[in-house]
């Protein structure tokens, strides 16, 4: 397959192209002399190889871009050996943009571009050709890849991505001084042409900076640009294609610049002399006035530093510098006094911190100026001799005692008299008072060092003529000590004996404290009473260390017999006079286990024995307070529940009597109403009595018993009786509402002797005959002596209840 174009774009083409064609016209063969791609056949004949050498390759179009053409624009042309020029070749193509972009007549093989190309877009397009046999559809050559490369015009400007720009340059730079470079991008082709060929220019920012035409290198162009002259400048940089021709294309850019501050200028007083007043009460320490000198320079190029160079306004003022407004603030070292001295003179200097070395042959980067001082008079306040005061008094000292002086004067010239008095917003005021004009200072009461040792009070002084101008001094007043309180046995837990102790062994060391100070009770003496017999139990020994030691004097103890023990311990403090103070120490005993470890000790052992811990117990308590409350509150509702509605004295629930003997006779009755047995309403009103039967004639017995004259007895049936009483109890509306015991005297049918109870003896005494009792054996025959006895004497019959006898 060959491949050609119809024009050349360059003279390197038109040199490829004659070679191409020189080089196909010496290979072309006479038809009777085979080729090397043809057979001679027997029939003298020739056969053609299928696949034929190429005369040349070439492989790569070039279309021109941005082409706005009223037809496709022309880009090439496939041929192929084998097309013989009588149509039977088809050509094909297929590819980036075939058949869209690119279109091949399928006869010609002239491929054409039906679209305007941009090359900024895409630089080249990749395609494949084949030339095909029309009516077989087999393939003349195989698959070729070629290339079509967009050719570039100059239809982009230069642009500044990265414009405008901000730039500095130290002010007074040299000449050629670099400042900033710009760099201008095309988007053009740059390896084909001039397209992308930039040059830069100055449009404006002349004649002060200059730009390098090919590196985009901003320079300064003009010596000595002073910043505080002009500080802001722009610069407009213009970039051309074309390498700067005529019809090329151009873009701009803005840059400011601007001078930076260098220490080029030295600081400046505006005048060389100044004046000040000071008023002599003005305060030490405190600024009194401020001087300023001018710098036109910026940052640190304009920081000053301020001085007083001569020593008589060194020696009184001091000056500091202020960095952010740049000015010397003059303060006072010492008091003024304007009756010493009413004038100074300050000579103060102002110099540059950093100073660039280029500019020395300017001179010295300072200035001086002169400060007159003039001293005010003013009526000023007392001054007390001293500042602080420093006075001490003994403790317990009557009032009126003294305590010191202050002294004060006035500084005047006048020197007026001055007044003393204390502050009355203290508290100490009232332990003290001063004299106003001597300044003497008296306690007002008796001091305590041990309530408070140290008194701080302030004494204020004024001028008779002007008490408004006050000073104030502070006076400290030390309490000093006397030996005044006794000393006593340091101890704050109880001491334990343990049960096992020996004679001579060590109970407990002790020590003692005194109120007062070191002097008079740091060194103690300790003793046991004198006046009190000797302790079997314990001794005491002085360590002479200001300890002693309690010592056991017997072998054993036990807590059962006795638990607590008193000691009493006299103490003796060094002071002078020296006193003593008696203190009791309640020593316990308690059972111990080896090495002196308390074991225990009232109920403390049974709780740790019993491993509870403080919660548990107070849970356990707990329990058990509810417990019994829940017991109270059941028995209380019970007695609530069983209580009648009405109370009797006289209830006979409440009053039974028991008897341990055989009966006395009459003085049963004596000791006992047996009516009290009855219901209650008997007692009190003489009814009728219910333990016997009514009006009714009653038989009791045998005939030998007497009977008595206002009562008869008949038989009844008892059942019948006792169910008649029972009625009448229920009928009976006087009783209590409640059960109540009936007794009912009556000892049945069938005994022959009968009742022998009295209870049927409506009288008062007995009057029947008891000899009948002699007829009933032996065993009645004490019964009946005691009566007879009893009638013999006119006595009062005893009363005896007897159980029935059958």
């Amino acid at each position: 397959m060959r491949i050609s174009t119809t024009s050349c774009l360059c003279p390197f083409l038109v040199c490829l192209c004659f070679i191409q064609r020189c080089y196909g016209a010496s290979h072309h063969v006479p038809a009777k002399v085979p080729s090397k791609n043809q057979t001679k056949l027997a029939n003298g004949e020739t056969e053609v190889h299928h696949r034929p050498k190429r005369g040349w390759i070439w492989n790569q179009f070039f279309v021109l871009e941005e082409h706005m053409g009223p037809d496709p624009q022309y880009v090439g042309k496939l041929h192929s050996n084998s097309d013989k020029g009588d149509g039977s070749v088809r050509y094909i193509l297929d590819g980036e943009g075939a058949g869209t972009i690119f279109i091949i007549d399928e006869v010609t093989g002239d491929i054409r571009a039906t679209k305007s190309l941009d090359r900024e877009r895409k630089t080249h397009y990749v395609l494949h050709a084949q030339a095909l046999d029309r009516h077989t559809e087999e393939a003349l050559e195989p698959k070729s890849e070629f290339i079509i490369k967009v050719q570039d015009i100059n239809d982009n400007a230069p642009k500044f991505p990265d414009g405008p720009f901000v730039a500095t340059v130290p002010e007074m730079s040299e000449v050629g001084t670099s400042v900033l470079q710009v760099t201008a991008t095309d988007a053009d082709d740059p390896t084909y042409g001039n397209s992308a060929r930039i040059v830069y220019s100055i449009l404006q920012g002349q004649p002060y900076f200059s730009v390098d035409p090919k590196t985009g290198i901003i320079r300064t162009a003009l010596a000595n640009m002073d910043r505080e002259a002009r500080e802001h400048y722009t610069v407009v940089i213009q970039a051309k294609d074309m390498a700067g021709q005529v019809g090329g294309l151009s873009g701009s850019t803005t840059i400011n610049i601007t001078l930076t501050d260098i220490n080029d200028n030295p600081p400046t007083f505006p005048q060389k002399n100044y004046q000040l007043y000071v008023p002599e009460s003005a305060q030490v320490g405190k600024p009194v006035g401020k001087i300023k000198a001018n710098d036109e320079d910026l940052g640190i190029n304009a920081d000053i530093k301020y001085s007083i160079i001569n020593s008589e306004g060194a020696n009184m003022f001091s000056i500091s510098t202020d960095r952010e407004m740049r000015e010397g603030i003059i303060s006072l070292k010492k008091p003024l006094n304007y009756e010493r001295k009413k004038t100074y003179t300050l000579h103060i200097e102002g110099m540059n911190t950093h100073v660039d070395p280029r500019f020395s042959y300017l001179g010295s980067f300072k200035d001086t100026a002169t400060l007159k001082i003039t001293v005010g008079d003013v009526d000023e306040a007392p001054v007390f001799s001293i500042d602080h005061y420093i006075m001490d008094v003994y403790e317990n000292s009557p009032s009126g005692t003294e305590v010191g002086a202050v002294t004060a004067r006035d500084p005047d010239s006048r020197n007026s008299p001055v007044r003393y008095f204390l502050d009355s917003k203290e508290e100490g005021v009232r332990y003290f008072r001063i004299d106003e004009s001597s300044g003497v200072i008296r306690t007002t009461q008796p001091l305590d060092r041990e309530d408070m040792p140290w008194h701080n009070i302030t004494v204020m002084a004024s001028e008779v003529d002007n008490p408004s101008l006050l000073s104030h001094v502070p006076v400290t007043v030390q309490v000093l000590d006397v030996n005044d309180n006794p000393p006593e046995i340091a101890t704050d837990e109880e001491v334990i004996v343990c049960e096992s102790s020996r004679p001579g062994q060590v109970i407990r060391t002790v020590t003692a404290v005194d109120k007062d100070d070191f002097a008079n009770g740091q060194r103690f003496s300790f003793a046991l009473p004198n006046q009190i017999p000797v302790n079997p139990n314990f001794t005491l020994k002085d360590n002479e260390d200001s300890t002693a030691n309690i010592i056991a004097r017997r072998r054993r103890f036990n807590h059962l017999t006795q638990e607590l023990y008193e000691l009493p311990i006299v103490v003796w403090d060094g002071g002078e006079p020296s006193l003593s103070g008696t203190s009791t120490l309640t020593l316990r005993v308690c059972p111990c286990q080896r090495h002196g470890r308390i074991r225990m000790c009232q109920g403390e052992a049974f709780l740790s024995s019993a491993g509870l811990s403080t919660g548990a117990l107070i849970a356990i308590l707990l329990c058990i307070v509810i417990l019994l409350a829940i017991v109270v509150l059941f028995i209380t509702l019970r007695r609530s529940k069983k209580e009648p509605l009405i109370i009797s004295e006289e209830d006979i629930r409440e009053n039974v009597v028991t008897y341990d003997d055989e009966g006395g006779g009459e003085e049963d009755t004596e000791a006992f109403d047996i009516i009290a047995l009855r219901n209650p309403a008997a007692a009190e009103e003489l009814k009728f009595r219910r333990d016997v039967r009514p009006e009714a004639r009653q038989h009791c017995g045998p005939s030998r018993s007497r009977r008595s004259p206002s009562v008869e007895l008949d038989e009844v049936d008892v059942h019948d009786f006792i169910r008649q009483r029972l009625v009448e109890a229920d009928m009976d509306t006087s009783v209590p509402p409640y059960d109540s015991l009936q007794t009912y005297a009556y000892e049945g049918q069938g005994s022959l002797t009968g009742s022998i109870s009295p209870l049927d003896s409506p009288g008062t005494q007995s009057e029947q005959d008891y000899n009948y009792l002699d007829d009933w054996g032996p065993q009645f025959q004490k019964l009946a002596e005691l009566y007879g006895e009893a009638d013999s004497d006119d006595a009062e019959p005893a009363t005896i209840m007897t159980p029935p006898i059958k």
